[in-house]
Formats: C-alpha cells, sequence, structure tokens
C-alpha cells in the first residue's frame, strides 16, 4: 500500500502535491518522493522518512513545474530501508519517463527475465515499480509510429502491458515534454480517483490520487475514479484524453481499503469509507448479539482511530455505553505498516495508553477494525487488565484474516498470522481473550457495496479466493520464503 498523486496546473504544482503527500501520509511512511516536469525537463527529490522530515526549503524550490507527481511508500515489495527504492522510478528512454506505483506485482520473478532477456532492460533493485516502469518504456517504444507520439501510442502501451503484467497496480507517470498518464489495473483493485478545476483563465487544472479527500482538500470537484483497465492521458496544457485498455475489465475493489487503509472522509469506487464502517458495525452488533448475554458488558470502547466509527455503532445497536478508554499518541505511526514484527512490538505501548479510571472492574466490549498478526491486539488486552478491567471481550469489524494478501498490503507470509490454522478458542487463548467475536464475510461485504455500483469485492485475505486467477500455493511459498514484513 502506498499513496500517489498528480498534478497538471496552470501554476507551479510543487507546493500542492507537497500538501497532497501530508494529506495521504497514512498510506505510508518509509520513504517519500516528489518529481516535477519543467517543459522536457525533470526535476526529482526523494528521502527516507515521512514527508515532513523529507523535504527542505532548498528542496522545494529545486521542483520546478507545473506537471507533478509524488509517492509516500510503505514497502511491499524490495526493503523498506533502501533509499533507492524510494519513488519515483526513472528511466530515459522513450523521451524520459517517471513512474509512481500503488500496489503489487504477482509475476515479478517472469518479468525479470522477459526484461533481461527479451527486453533488453536492467533493474538496478527488487522494486516491482522498477519492473512496472521498464514495461511501461519498453511497450511505449514500440507502439510509436509518427514522428512524435499521441495519446493513441500511450493507450496502446498500456493495453499491451495489460497484457504482460499481474497483479495490482494503480500507477501515475510523467512523460516527459507531454504530459501526465494514469492508469488502473483490469480488477481496479487498488484506487485511484480524479479531480478537476477550472481557474479565472478558464483553463482546467487536474489532479489524480489514491484518495478523494486529496481533492476536495485542494478545492477540487470529484470528476470520477479512474476505470479498472482504464488510462488517462493529461497533456500539459490541460487537454484530457482516456480510453479503456483491458478487454475484460472487472471491479474488484480491495476489502481493506475501507476496513483500515483509507481515511474515513475518503470516497472510493463511489463508497464513502465512514459510512463503509458505520454500517460494519451495526452488522457486527448483529453478530454480537448472536453470542453473547449483552447484560455482561459495561462498556463498548474503540481501538482508535480507525474502529472509533464500527464502536460507536456497535454501541448505539447494542444499547450499551459507549467510552473512550485508550488515548492515542498521534506521533507514533501506525503499527500494522510499520517494516518489521520488533518495531510493531516496540511501538504499541508508545502509542496507546489505557486510562484506569475507564477500566476498573469493568466489563469492556473492545471494537477494533481488524486482527492481523495479533501483536497489537494482545498488548492492548494486557494493557486494559492492567488497568482493572474484569472481563475483556474483543471484536473486530472485519473477519478473520487467515490468508496471505498479495495485491499491496503488508501481510506475506500465513504463519504471521493470528487466525491462520487457528480457530476462535485458541485464538482466544493466544491472545489472552474472554470472548473473540468476528465480523462475518458476507456481512462485511454489505457494509462496504451497500447501494453502491461495486458488485464485488477483493475479500482474499479473508475468504482465500484471488480475483486475478494466478496466484498459486507455489507461488505463496514464494512469497513467504523471499518477503521480509
Amino acid at each position: 500500500m502506498c499513496g500517489i498523486v498528480g498534478v497538471v496546473s496552470t501554476d507551479q504544482c510543487n507546493q500542492q502535491i507537497y500538501d497532497s503527500l501530508l494529506l495521504l501520509q497514512h498510506r505510508g511512511q518509509d520513504s517519500t518522493g516528489i518529481a516535477t516536469m519543467d517543459g522536457s525537463v525533470f526535476h526529482i527529490n526523494k528521502s527516507k522518512g515521512q514527508v515532513r522530515e523529507a523535504y527542505r526549503t532548498r528542496d522545494m524550490r529545486g521542483l520546478i513545474g507545473k506537471v507533478g507527481l509524488g509517492h509516500v511508500r510503505y514497502a511491499t515489495k524490495g526493503a523498506a530501508h533502501r533509499e533507492e527504492e524510494a519513488q519515483p522510478f526513472y528511466v530515459n528512454a522513450p523521451y524520459g519517463i517517471i513512474l509512481v506505483h500503488n500496489g503489487n506485482l504477482t509475476n515479478t520473478r517472469e518479468l525479470e527475465k522477459e526484461l533481461f532477456k527479451v527486453d533488453r532492460r536492467h533493474t538496478n533493485t527488487s522494486s516491482d515499480t522498477e519492473m512496472l516502469l521498464n514495461v511501461l518504456a519498453t511497450e511505449l517504444n514500440s507502439s510509436i509510429h509518427g514522428k512524435d507520439i499521441n495519446p493513441d501510442d500511450l493507450f496502446t502501451a498500456v493495453k499491451r502491458l495489460h497484457g504482460r503484467v499481474q497483479g495490482s497496480y494503480a500507477s501515475i507517470a510523467l512523460i516527459a515534454g507531454h504530459g501526465l498518464l494514469a492508469f488502473r489495473d483490469p480488477f481496479g483493485i487498488r484506487p485511484l480517483v480524479i479531480g478537476k478545476r477550472v481557474k479565472e483563465n478558464n483553463k482546467p487544472e487536474w489532479v489524480i490520487a489514491s484518495e478523494s479527500l486529496v481533492i476536495e482538500n485542494n478545492d477540487y470537484e470529484i470528476v470520477r475514479d479512474v476505470e479498472p483497465g482504464e488510462a488517462i492521458f493529461i497533456t500539459s496544457e490541460g487537454e484530457f484524453f482516456s480510453k479503456q485498455c483491458s478487454n475484460n475489465p472487472q471491479l474488484f475493489p480491495c476489502s481493506f481499503e475501507y476496513v483500515y487503509l483509507a481515511r474515513p472522509d475518503s470516497i472510493m469506487n463511489g463508497i464513502s469509507v465512514y459510512e463503509s464502517r458505520l454500517r460494519m458495525g451495526d452488522l457486527l452488533a448483529e453478530t454480537i448479539k448472536k453470542q453473547i448475554s449483552l447484560g455482561d458488558i459495561d462498556v463498548v470502547m474503540p481501538i482508535p482511530d480507525s474502529s472509533r466509527p464500527a464502536a460507536m455503532q456497535v454501541a448505539r445497536q447494542l444499547g450499551i455505553e459507549y467510552r473512550e478508554g485508550f488515548f492515542k499518541n498521534r506521533y507514533v505511526g501506525r503499527t500494522f505498516i510499520m517494516p518489521g514484527q520488533s518495531l510493531r512490538k516496540r511501538s504499541v505501548r508508545q502509542k496507546l495508553n489505557a486510562m484506569s479510571t475507564e477500566f476498573k472492574n469493568k466489563n469492556v466490549l473492545i471494537v477494533d477494525d481488524s486482527v492481523v498478526r495479533g501483536t497489537t491486539t494482545q498488548q492492548i488486552v494486557q494493557m486494559a487488565r492492567s488497568a482493572g478491567a474484569n472481563k475483556v471481550t474483543f471484536t473486530s469489524a472485519a473477519p478473520p484474516i487467515r490468508y496471505p494478501h498479495v495485491y499491496g498490503i503488508n501481510m506475506p507470509s500465513r504463519n504471521e498470522l493470528i487466525a491462520y490454522n487457528r480457530n476462535i478458542n485458541q485464538i482466544e487463548d493466544n491472545l489472552f481473550i474472554d470472548k473473540m467475536i468476528y465480523q462475518e464475510v458476507e456481512d462485511l461485504t454489505k457494509a462496504i457495496t451497500n447501494n453502491s455500483n461495486v458488485k464485488e469485492l477483493d475479500l482474499s485475505c479473508f475468504t482465500g479466493k484471488y480475483v486475478t486467477g494466478t496466484v498459486t500455493d507455489e507461488y505463496l511459498n514464494w512469497v513467504e520464503k523471499t518477503s521480509l514484513s
């Protein structure tokens, strides 16, 4: 999971990209990068760490141009500590291309061989983004037939890219001297939203970003989502072109975006993240009613912040008092997206503190958005007990996560997942919980897709059914052996 943004402006765009990346910081904290285009000249600055740490005034002054893109990264492929794997990536032909990518390619082994032996291209990192960029460059080079590039050449290149690349990818690229290209994989797994505003001179300005909050916070109007398999090309002057580049596009957005990853004030694929989380709470409450006696619960508490909407609805539907028992230190990153298990363990108590006045002598029902590895959950339960809780019931607004997520979420190993090969009683024992209650898969689907045009979701980490149809047990075993999380 990463956050990406691209801008075509009538003014210098560096500040706008910087502000957008601040809004997307929750999507990745390992590294960040900005690239701008001044005519046919690129200016690039990228660094490890968060946005506020990475750029100084002198850096921003060097990012000249009215067209640009930006990226915040959390590593799902390659190494988080390697600065050279920070995005964006660059190739100098044809024309010069810079690209950022959100997602995860699942046929990197095959692509690595093809790029070297067939395309005669060298990649300098283990990043699948660099592979994606080189595939695009190869296909674009073979698609250009006239003296200069045109939108149809770009769309032909993306169509050929779809035929070679497997997995999830929402991407934005700059084509030197020409404009901005954006495209989305044929299953629309990762989000990408288009925004537009018109300046006083009646010239259009465009932004394409991972989440709609970027569009609204920069005073753009949401136009629509980039469709699965679609490519968008916007010239440096703001002329807009689009074309469906997949033979069989299907929309399967990642359910985990709505459960946890996206900010609640975003709208993706026409679905409000906040409203979907409220519905998750409503449906979870119905499951809770079936499994426990409500008279045994004194208070409902959320794990701040992403579970708060669901917890409010659980309390409301159950008629039990809602209380905030955990205080969050907002200056510690999200533990789920931190690279490495030891960092996650060390940061949980830095991130949360249990207030004893809210726990002492009470039976508490804690609501979290999801339970992945159980690292955070186990420590939260221990904190609640240390603060004086009599009994701890733990509930998850998502179903049990039993399978790796290979489309851009950092869950590569089955053995890391607390629910893998364990029943509910075993999970309760492992996490020291009196009672564990999960959302049902069908209810999660209803909560997200309610009254929308989305009919299907990527639920692979819950069901083990991978929507691209190309993920095998052999591939999962390879991922587990070669990935560090």
